[in-house]
This record gives structure tokens, C-alpha cells and sequence, in this order.
């Protein structure tokens, strides 16, 4: 997905460092002999022209607004509705809160930690050097995924920040109805810091196309002039990304990130706070199927700019990303919905609506690598997948996961996720995988390799479960330590709207 920068003056080092070589380098450079000379005398110096096009920065906004959609009024309205109507107002300041709280901390750090270099620990962070949005401007711009496009930063930050808004508020799914507000807040910022953050570092953080087209051309200048340690020192600059995007993993606009990093977290979070008073005993069916409908709705219009928005660019993998979005989630929605029919005995709306958001979410690392046949085979998979955890395996744990936040989008994250790995090869009617170094300043298809592939798809959710699955133990049990998670007995049987929030959601 996302690319952001090592903004410094490469094309101008590319050209002096060309300058500085001895002639007989230089020579060797341009006269040629070996293809890897041959191909930097083509390109050497690179330089590109930073390259604003309207268009891309037009649908780029749309998309960002998109994305606020689906967090203010989609999943709020999604998650409200599938709570006790004692409990819907909670529900709505919860989502509502954490979204402003975060859009704060994106400005003020976020931004920062998730994409700029981090210095030593630049493999799993960035650093504060963007700390208060220092050195941003009108005037700044970050690369896209074309050599020679970019973005104004203005756009990118507003972008990321949706992302960084809706994913911790995904998380109070998972323990809804039980949590108190105050120790919600506190442990959101504490999530998003650190975890979420660096694993957008990890996952997302990388040179841009221009950068790799520099560094691969000073590469072959260096080896050309048997310039050993100039072309180490491109090598380990070609290397300087986050952990996982460097163990070739694919994400296009969140599986890891976002999805299975929340479903994760929300997974801890259910079983630490423990069931719900009365959970197994009274009904606890939703009061609203009405709202959660609408909310549904609203995500799935909300999720094309989720995920077409995640190709920074307005052109063909946009509307790649467009059709895999409508068919992935038409998939996930009508398995979810037969399956459910076949072994419940009738369909019910509840599980179409889960059905849907759950092809959302498979599709969402996959939606601009998969063609539209793969991504619907994708979707009508972790639809059936879905609803058989959600259906058998939770209640055979007795996790009260309220709103099946882990059995959605981190079980859906995880199929997503793999089968990213399969769905991209091109024979399969995949994009391919990309491959911005054989010929610097292009972008070509690499050879597709699945061992390889499904390694390093499996190796990203791995480390995701194990990253956010220690991290947020150890953030829930630092908040439950010095505030407490659990309201009250008798304030959860009243109901969070009246005893935290003094409100009703309903006065009739």
C-alpha cells in the first residue's frame, strides 16, 4: 500500500556521485560492456520530475472522506445497532471519541512514528523528526506507486490518519457493553502508539519508486566501477525498509495493519475482561438490526476508498481495486448468507450484513494484486470460514467476543492475508508482484513464485498475531493495573449509556 519517503536530494547525488567517479569509470560507465553497465549507462543520473496530478489529488480526497465514512456514521452506526439498546449510546461515543482522540495523536506523533526513518530502529519505526508535522507544507510531496507521481502531504497524512482513526475503534467490538470510557480512552492511545504505528512502519514504510530507481542506478555504477563499498552502501539503502514490506509481504490496504492487528487486540481484550454479566442467560440479541444494516451499508460505500484509495493514484489498479471491493463482498455476503440457511435452517440479515463486512476485509490486503475472479473466490471462502467460527468455534471457547470482532476481521484478515500470496499470481488473473529495480524507473512484473509468496504472507500474519497479540496483553493489563477495565456490576446491568455518559440513546 502506502509509500513514503527518504525526501533528500538522491537525483542530485546520483549525478554527483556519477561526476565524481574517475574518467575511466566514467567511461566504463557510459561506453558500456556488461548488461549491469549497459543499463546504468542508460540511466545514469536518474532524474525524475516530481509530477502533481489534480486528478489523482481529487480522487484521493474523495477517498480519504470515504474512509471517515465508514468509521463516523458506518461503523458506529454497525456496532450500535448490534448492542443492548441500554448500551447504544456508549456504543456511538466510543466510536465517535476514539476517532477524534486519534486524529490528534496522527498529527501531533503518529504521522511521524509510521512514516519517517527511524534511525537505528528504522526496521520496525520511524522516528519524530515530523513530530507537530515539522517541515510539512503546502509545498511537500510524497511518492506514489508511479516513478515520477506524487501526492502534496497534506493529502497522504489526511489519508493515513482515517486508517489510524478506525482501527483501535474496531477493537471495542470485541469487549462491548463491559469496558469503562476513561480506561478505553487510555489504552486506545496507548494501542495506537505502539502498536499501531509501527506495524504501519513495518508493513508500509518504504523508499518509493524514485528512491529504488536511484539507489539500484548508483548500485550498478558502483559495480560497474568495482566500486565495492559504494554498491553496499546502495544495497543496504535499497534494504532500508520496514521489516516486513523487506520480507516481500503484501498488504494493499490493511489485512495486517488494520484488520487482523484489530481482530487481535479485540480477541485479548474479550478474554481479559472476561463474559458479560448474564452472558448465556439473558438474551442479548441486538436491539437495532435496522441500524446495523444501515452501518453495513455505509462500510461497504465507505470501503472503496479504504481500499481503491490505498493505490494513491487514480488509474487502472484503482479500478482494479474498485470491482475486486463489489465482488469479494457480494462473495463473503451470499456464502455467509447460504451457509448460515443451510445448517441454521433460515437466512438472517444479521449474517448477510457479517457476510459482507467480512469480504470487506479479506479482500482489503488483496483488493489491488487479485483479479475479480480470485477475489471472488476469496470472498465466498472466508465468508463460509467466517460464519463457522462465528457460529461453532466461538461458542465452543465461550468467548464473548460481543460483536465478533476477531471472528470477522481477524479470522477474514488472516484468509485475506495467505491468500493475497495466491490470488496475485498473474496466471491466476492477479496483478503480479511488483518489481521497481530490474529495470530502475520502471515498473515491471516480477516472476511469480508461491513458495516464496505464501512464506512470506504467512511469516507477516505470524508476527502480526504475535505482536499485537503480547502488546495489547501487556496494554490492557498496564490499564487494568493502575485504573481498571470493568465497570461495575451494577452499572453494566443499568447500562453504559445512563452511568457513564448521563445520556440515553432513546427517550421515549
Amino acid at each position: 500500500m502506502n509509500n513514503l519517503m527518504r525526501l533528500t536530494g538522491l537525483s542530485a547525488m546520483g549525478a554527483s556521485a556519477f561526476a565524481s567517479m574517475p574518467a575511466w569509470a566514467q567511461e566504463a560507465t557510459t561506453e558500456a560492456a556488461p548488461a549491469a553497465t549497459e543499463a546504468a549507462a542508460a540511466l545514469v543520473p536518474y532524474v525524475y520530475e516530481k509530477t502533481v496530478n489534480n486528478g489523482d489529488v481529487a480522487w484521493m480526497s474523495i477517498a480519504t472522506v470515504l474512509v471517515l465514512l465508514m468509521t463516523v456514521p458506518g461503523l458506529a452506526l454497525f456496532y450500535g445497532g448490534l448492542v443492548r439498546t441500554k448500551n447504544m449510546l456508549s456504543m456511538l461515543t466510543q466510536v465517535f471519541a476514539i476517532s477524534a482522540v486519534v486524529c490528534i495523536i496522527y498529527v501531533v506523533y503518529g504521522y511521524s512514528l509510521a512514516f519517517t526513518y527511524g534511525g537505528s530502529m528504522d526496521t520496525y519505526v520511524g522516528g519524530l523528526s515530523k513530530m507537530f508535522l515539522t517541515g510539512v507544507d503546502a509545498t511537500t510531496t510524497v511518492p506514489t506507486f508511479t516513478n515520477g507521481v506524487w501526492l502534496p502531504e497534506y493529502t497522504f497524512i489526511a489519508f493515513q490518519m482515517t486508517f489510524a482513526m478506525i482501527t483501535p475503534a474496531l477493537i471495542v467490538g470485541a469487549f462491548a457493553e463491559r469496558i469503562k470510557f476513561s480506561s478505553l480512552l487510555v489504552f486506545a492511545i496507548l494501542w495506537v502508539t505502539f502498536i499501531y504505528f509501527p506495524m504501519a512502519h513495518m508493513v508500509w514504510w518504504w523508499g518509493g519508486p524514485d528512491f529504488l530507481a536511484e539507489q539500484q542506478t548508483l548500485k550498478l555504477i558502483a559495480e560497474a566501477a568495482g566500486d565495492t563499498a559504494g554498491a553496499e552502501a546502495a544495497a543496504a539503502n535499497l534494504a532500508a525498509n520496514g521489516l516486513i514490506w523487506n520480507w516481500g509481504a503484501l498488504d494493499f490496504a490493511g489485512g495486517t495493519v488494520v484488520h487482523i492487528n484489530a481482530g487481535v487486540a479485540g480477541l485479548v481484550g474479550c478474554i481479559l475482561l472476561g463474559k458479560r454479566v448474564g452472558y448465556g442467560k439473558e438474551s442479548m440479541a441486538p436491539h437495532s438490526l435496522t441500524m446495523t444494516m444501515i452501518g453495513g451499508a455505509l462500510l461497504w460505500v465507505g470501503w472503496f476508498g479504504f481500499n481503491a484509495g490505498s493505490n494513491l493514484e487514480s488509474n487502472s489498479i484503482t479500478s482494479l481495486a474498485i470491482i475486486n471491493t463489489f465482488v469479494a463482498t457480494a462473495g463473503a455476503g451470499v456464502s455467509w448468507m447460504f451457509a448460515e440457511w443451510l445448517l441454521k435452517g433460515k437466512p438472517s440479515l444479521l449474517g448477510l450484513v457479517s457476510g459482507v463486512v467480512t469480504g470487506l476485509v479479506a479482500v482489503t490486503p488483496a483488493a489491488g494484486f487479485a483479479g475479480p475472479m480470485g477475489a471472488l473466490v476469496l470472498g465466498l471462502v472466508a465468508g463460509v470460514a467466517c460464519f463457522f467460527f462465528v457460529a461453532y468455534v466461538k461458542n465452543m471457547f465461550q468467548l464473548d467476543d460481543s460483536l465478533d470482532v476477531f471472528g470477522i476481521h481477524g479470522l477474514g484478515g488472516i484468509i485475506g492475508a495467505i491468500a493475497t500470496g495466491i490470488v496475485v499470481n498473474p496466471a491466476l488473473g492477479g496483478a503480479g508482484i511488483p518489481d521497481y529495480t530490474s529495470v530502475p524507473g520502471t515498473l515491471q512484473v516480477a516472476a511469480y513464485d508461491m513458495g516464496f509468496m505464501l512464506t512470506a504472507q504467512i511469516k507477516a500474519v505470524l508476527f502480526t498475531i504475535a505482536f499485537s497479540g503480547i502488546g495489547s496483553f501487556i496494554l490492557f493489563k498496564l490499564v487494568d493495573l493502575v485504573m481498571g477495565l470493568r465497570v461495575k456490576e451494577e452499572i453494566e446491568r443499568e447500562g453504559l449509556d445512563v452511568a457513564e455518559h448521563g445520556e440515553r440513546a432513546y427517550n421515549m
